[in-house]
């Protein structure tokens, strides 16, 4: 049964539901029912989420680390007990089949779960500084200090991991926080805010709030007291917010069109094509490290491709509701299209489909294409579809050419066990992380994520992105 968050639902300003002003539909993408109606803040309401948590922040910089940890752990146990509310409402308003939202309820827990164990690791060091005649007796000592508010915008894909990688950092390093969620998803992001309040975090130093794109672009460039902005979404409207934020601190988590090598000397193909179609297809491919290009040395070309066709169509697309859907509908039917339209363009310039991208509705069937070429959208843009490309190579070195031949270069995957070809792609490969043994979809949350090139500024994963939010200060002793 499909969950229906409830027919209003207001933003969260100083613990409160504010439930006055324009109200947004929000639209389920598999059958366009109303999942429910969210109040959108307006830029008054937004000015007052800054002036709370401008005056939280010497509450939250004092709040003990002990204080943090049991926060961040109580945020953890809730969404436990709550696993099958948060997956519901994933999949209501993200369309995301209900074990993958299940997987994302997990993977926030450890993230909350990590956060509370860095809060309590947060420390400094000691400096000796009688390094010069004079100076006899002096030393210093560096802390880390909040660096100050934080605006989070995160968007529809992950609606709860993606807020989690932002707030649980955030929360362990003393910050205060104000997220606006996607407008497609705000319910996951809401009903996290109420556990985090309800776990002990000051209600003044939180606000989820719905926003129109130009109150967040203007609470970007014009409030001075916003100090850091972490913005996952697309390329083009990331670098825009990063080009007007002035001296605010910017942490960028941007698209890709990831790739994956596979040399011949990988044993496992069938386990290998079974890796490669879901990375690519599951969730309808709308996550920014899917696997859209895939590299395979010419001797294994033909096996490889037909063994993932073989599993991608094996692959259950439909209704997210149902236990054993795996690819679900696009977020909307408008980007269906647009993916039918991009399929269609690669193919009447001289690419071949060599399985599925039917559309339905907002369904797309998984589809593989070959013969692509550079200056094809369906290989140079993120499609962010249930799309993937696969080539042939001959030389290794010419394989990690076309995997860098983007601009961007978020995560790549490499199929071998050759070491030294290991460290060649390692050295060459013009990405965030290079992901060996497995697809360049594969994630740790705890671990450093992000990207280079246009992917993306700074890195998440719990302990970089608390450095982020905080500033070291040195104190000098004589």
């Amino acid at each position: 049964m499909k969950m229906r968050p409830g027919s209003q639902t207001g933003f969260l300003l100083c613990g409160k539901e504010w439930s006055e002003g324009e109200a947004l539909e929000v639209r389920s993408p598999w059958d366009q029912g109303l999942v429910g109606r969210v109040t959108v803040a307006t830029r008054a309401d937004a000015r007052q989420a800054v002036n709370h948590a401008s005056a939280s922040l010497r509450r939250t910089r004092a709040l003990p680390r002990w204080k943090r940890r049991e926060i961040l752990e109580d945020v953890a146990a809730a969404l436990i007990e709550q696993k099958e509310r948060f997956a519901q409402l994933i999949v209501a308003e993200a369309g995301k089949p209900v074990r993958l939202a299940q997987i994302e309820v997990d993977r926030a827990v450890l993230v909350f779960k990590t956060a509370a164990e860095e809060a309590v690791r947060l420390g400094g060091e000691t400096i000796p500084l009688d390094l010069t005649e004079g100076n006899e007796g002096r030393w210093g000592i560096v802390q880390r200090f909040p660096v100050g508010p934080v605006l989070a915008i995160t968007p529809f894909n992950f609606p709860l991991i993606l807020v989690a990688h932002k707030a649980a950092p955030a929360m362990a390093a003393g910050c205060p926080l104000i997220v606006k969620p996607a407008p497609q998803t705000p319910f996951t992001a809401l009903a996290l805010g109420e556990l985090i309040l309800k776990a002990g975090w000051p209600e003044e130093a939180l606000a989820v709030m719905p926003l129109d794109n130009a109150d967040t672009a203007w609470l970007v460039e014009k409030e001075d007291r916003l100090k850091l902005v972490s913005f996952t979404g697309s390329a083009a409207v990331g670098w825009e917010l990063k080009a007007h934020s002035g001296r605010k601190r910017v942490l960028l988590e941007l698209g890709g069109n990831a790739a994956l090598v596979v040399h011949s000397d990988w044993k496992d193909l069938d386990d290998a094509a079974l890796r490669t179609a879901h990375a690519a297809f599951n969730f309808a491919g709308q996550s920014c490290i899917s696997v859209q290009r895939v590299f395979v040395e010419r001797n294994i070309f033909q096996t490889f491709t037909w063994k993932v066709v073989d599993h991608a169509a094996k692959m259950v697309a439909g209704d997210p509701t149902h236990e054993a859907t795996e690819v679900g509908p696009l977020i909307r039917p408008g980007e269906a299209e647009r993916v039918e339209a991009w399929i269609n363009e690669a193919v009447q310039a001289g690419a071949k489909l060599v399985a599925g991208g039917e559309r339905n509705g907002s369904v797309v069937t998984p589809a593989i294409l070959s013969g692509t070429k550079p200056g094809m959208k369906i290989r140079d843009e993120e499609v962010f579809g249930p799309v993937m490309m696969i080539e042939p190579y001959d030389d290794f070195e010419e394989a990690l050419s076309a995997v860098n031949h983007s601009r961007y270069g978020l995560q790549a995957g490499l199929l071998t066990r050759d070491s030294g070809r290991i460290l060649t792609a390692y050295r060459e490969l013009e990405v965030g992380a290079v992901i060996v043994g497995d697809t360049p979809t594969w994630r740790l949350d705890p671990m450093p994520y992000g990207g280079v090139k246009e992917s993306g500024l700074g890195r998440e994963g719990v302990r970089t992105a608390i450095a982020e939010m905080t500033e070291p200060r040195m104190l000098v002793m004589a």
